[in-house]
Parts: structure tokens; C-alpha cells; sequence
């Protein structure tokens, strides 16, 4: 159903406002049953939502945008349509984007269920920082990986800047995150990963001198800009490997090291 909206003040509105925290708790986003809310920012990411069949709860649009999603919905889902100020200042992006989902999260994956189907793997470990996480997803799913594992600390693929960076890449990327009692390096090891480490340390192998086969399953292990991987990860991957600097720079941000690393061990590596 089609609504005019002209007060920005309007309380059915206010969904639209809400911060990751009120959209989703802690709780909601370790739930295996689909609980809580996520927001899908810009008609691209809202059309990426609906095609992989994400629940929209309401859509706020702009006229012409509102008329052509109104056919993709069910009638229950309210979708309000307003002015480009009305709709810039009510999602707080300063923009006034043609569209804004409101959709129910999914239920979230089985660890053990992701790596049985996955033939490269990226290993996210504390990587708390939104926008990094978002970029990393955007890269995975362009390259070619098959899913996202999440360790304690991590960031929520789901959360509005990281889904807005990776546009929408979280909503096709499979993405399970590990609890407290998971051991990350036997469960690589039990699903058959070989896993390499990403750090800037100049004792790591230069990543440009890996070869694998083709049909072996890669694991990609990265870690915080702050620290880094754990150093009990980077003990136990497989191989610890690196990006040469230049010009006395030691590092780079994760999410252009992410983009690097899946381009030289994803599928169309050594080609």
C-alpha cells in the first residue's frame, strides 16, 4: 500500500531513523531463528534485498520508485513516498536516496553448514570497524569466494554503513559467525582448508609466490587494522603471507589488503 508522507516528524517514520542497536540487538544478531531488523539504503541495495528474497517490513521512496516496487511486495507492506527533503533528513544521510528498506534479518548460518559448502572462505577476526567490512564482503563476492566467517569482535554484514559499502554484497555473501567455544583452526582443519594468514610482517612469504591447485579449498585469515590477526591464528594457519610495501609504508587499510589478497588467491589466480 502506497502513502503520502509529508511530516518528517511522522512516528511511522521512525523505524527508518533507528541506529544498528535499535534495529538489531546483540542477541538478535547471534540468532539462528531470524530475529530483528536490518535497513537496505538505495534503490540498488533495496532491489538486491527483494531479488534474493529478503521480508520487507515497509519501504520509504520516492513517487515514481515507490509505483515500481509496489508491484514487487506484498500488499501488506506499507510503502511511503515523500519529498527529497522529507526523505534526506529522515534517514540522516544528508541525501535523499530514491529508496529505503526496512527488511527482517535472516536467520543466521551454521558455522559447520558454511564451510561444508564453501570453497574459499574469508576469516574476518575482529574486524569491528563497519565500513573495512563492507569493502572486504564487496571484494569476496566480486572475486569469486564463497563465504564470510565471522570471529568475536566482528562487525555485522548487515550493519547500514557496512551493507551500503559493499552494496548489498551482504545480502548474497553467506556469512556465519563463530560463538566463544568454536576453535577456528580445527574447524578449518576438519572441513580440509588450507589457510593463510594476512600480516605485514617481513617474515611472512611474499603472497605473490603461492600456488595452489585449484581445487583446494582457501581459507583467508584477516584481522584487525589496530592488531592484527591473534597471534595464536597466525601460529596455526597454514602459511602466514604478505603484500610488499614501498616508500616506508608498513601497511595498507584491511579493506584494500582484502581486495589484493582475494584477487591472488581466489579462483582466477595464476590463470
Amino acid at each position: 500500500m502506497i502513502t503520502s508522507v509529508t511530516d518528517v516528524g511522522d512516528p511511522r517514520l521512525d523505524a527508518f531513523r533507528w541506529r544498528d542497536r535499535q534495529l538489531a540487538s546483540r542477541l538478535d544478531r547471534l540468532d539462528n531463528v531470524g530475529a530483528g531488523l536490518f535497513i537496505a539504503e538505495g534503490d540498488l541495495v533495496v532491489d538486491r534485498a527483494l531479488t534474493t528474497g529478503h521480508q520487507p517490513v515497509a519501504l520509504l521512496c520516492e513517487e515514481t520508485m515507490g509505483q515500481l516496487l509496489s508491484s514487487r511486495v506484498d500488499p501488506s507492506v506499507e510503502i511511503f513516498v515523500g519529498s527529497d527533503d522529507l526523505r534526506s533528513e529522515v534517514t540522516g544521510l544528508g541525501v535523499p536516496l530514491r529508496a529505503t528498506g526496512l527488511f527482517r534479518r535472516p536467520a543466521l548460518r551454521d558455522p559447520l553448514e558454511l564451510l561444508a559448502h564453501s570453497t574459499r572462505i574469508v576469516v574476518a577476526e575482529a574486524i569491528d570497524n563497519p565500513t573495512n567490512l563492507g569493502a572486504i564482503t564487496r571484494s569476496a563476492a566480486a572475486l569469486g569466494w564463497s563465504g564470510l566467517l565471522l570471529c568475536a569482535g566482528s562487525a555485522d554484514p548487515l550493519a547500514r554503513r557496512a551493507l551500503r559499502v559493499s552494496m548489498g554484497s551482504g545480502l548474497v555473501m553467506p556469512f556465519a559467525r563463530l560463538s566463544p567455544h568454536h576453535n577456528l583452526t580445527q574447524l578449518l582443519s576438519d572441513a580440509g582448508f588450507i589457510s593463510y594468514a594476512l600480516t605485514p610482517d617481513v617474515a611472512a612469504r611474499d603472497i605473490a609466490e603461492i600456488q595452489h591447485n585449484p581445487s583446494e579449498r582457501v581459507a583467508l585469515l584477516m584481522g584487525s587494522e589496530r592488531d592484527g590477526l591473534d597471534e595464536n591464528t597466525m601460529t596455526n594457519a597454514t602459511q602466514m603471507v604478505r603484500i610488499p610495501m614501498h616508500s616506508e609504508i608498513d601497511s595498507l587499510n584491511v579493506g584494500a589488503a582484502a581486495a589484493i589478497a582475494l584477487h591472488m588467491l581466489g579462483p582466477n589466480a595464476h590463470q
